[in-house]
């Protein structure tokens, strides 16, 4: 197990340097100069801009930069800023805790909402429950995160004024972009969970158990639910790790401190250093979370601990 462990970290470290490689050639192939963004092109001598050129790095060929931008983030060195040249990683560090409270109450909304429709919409199958379960998990899939948004906004905060409309300080504020979140992913989970109880409630070990004598609740819940939720597991995973990386919608919305916002307002300004570091991070959180979730499965199904 232990070295299937290490298998799943080393290639977690391949995709990493993968998607360093390609945030890196993306923003190296835009168009325009990072020079533009600091210099004002009209006032600007030819020595002045080839100067900075030189001093950023940017006259030097594709390879050379990538090797000294690589061996920069070897040392925790994500660049610095083009507009007031402050480090990139202490101003992710800052906006980072927002977005975490806003992913993991996200992440809490669609789990506790998908899991328990999904599981009564496969026990009570074409009753009323099922079709409510269906509908929340169309609507779920179906509508765009900044619809949901507005949507919310416009009941909870403008017509009912319950809620906050914008911000980041306190709980009221994180109720509307959580829930925001956590609808989006109820409906992908719902979905899931209810297709994999379908599926294990025909399984002959359930016939086995009713067999037994085991009552419908304990087969349910303790046996069948157990069993469903293994292939629901890679579903949360990759819903966490999107929402971690696409909270840029819901803070926007809402006006919301985070790395969704920081990296809104670093395309606006044209700030491709604070861009490039917030996509990087944000792509090594994600396959963190992944690696984990498939850490997780040694322990929680024993046919993987088994083929380990």
């Amino acid at each position: 197990m232990i070295r299937a462990v290490a298998a799943r970290m080393v290639t977690s470290l391949l995709v990493i340097l993968g998607s360093c490689i390609l945030v890196f050639s993306i923003l190296y192939l835009l168009p325009g100069d990072p020079v533009d963004s600091i210099l004002d092109p009209s006032t600007a001598t030819p020595e002045m801009i080839a100067n900075l050129r030189h001093k950023l790095g940017v006259d030097q060929p594709f390879h050379v930069q990538f090797l000294n931008y690589f061996g920069n983030l070897l040392q925790g060195d994500f660049g610095k800023s083009l507009l007031n040249a402050d480090p990139v990683l202490p101003k992710i560090w800052v906006n980072l805790p927002p977005t975490l409270a806003l992913t993991l109450a996200g992440s809490a909304i669609s789990v506790i909402i998908g899991v328990l429709l999904g599981v009564l919409s496969a026990i009570h199958r074409d009753k009323p429950i099922d079709i409510i379960a269906r509908i929340v998990g169309l609507f779920g899939i179906s509508m765009p995160t900044f619809w949901s948004g507005i949507l919310l906004l416009l009941i909870f905060s403008i017509h009912l004024v319950w809620l906050p409309a914008m911000g980041s300080d306190g709980w009221k504020t994180l109720v509307l972009p959580s829930l925001t979140l956590g609808i989006v992913g109820a409906g992908f989970i719902v979905r899931m969970v209810r297709n994999s109880m379908l599926e294990v409630i025909n399984e002959q070990f359930i016939v086995t158990l009713r067999s037994k004598g085991l009552s419908e609740k304990v087969i349910m819940y303790r046996h069948a639910l157990r069993n469903a939720l293994i292939p629901a597991i890679t579903m949360i995973g990759m819903l966490m790790g999107e929402m971690l990386a696409g909270a840029v919608v819901s803070e926007t919305v809402f006006s919301r401190q985070g790395i969704g916002r920081l990296i809104a307002d670093a395309i606006m300004a044209k700030d491709l250093p604070v861009v490039q570091g917030v996509v990087l991070f944000s792509a090594i959180m994600y396959v963190i979370v992944n690696l984990l979730v498939d850490i997780s499965y040694t322990f929680i199904d024993p046919r993987v601990r088994r083929s380990a």
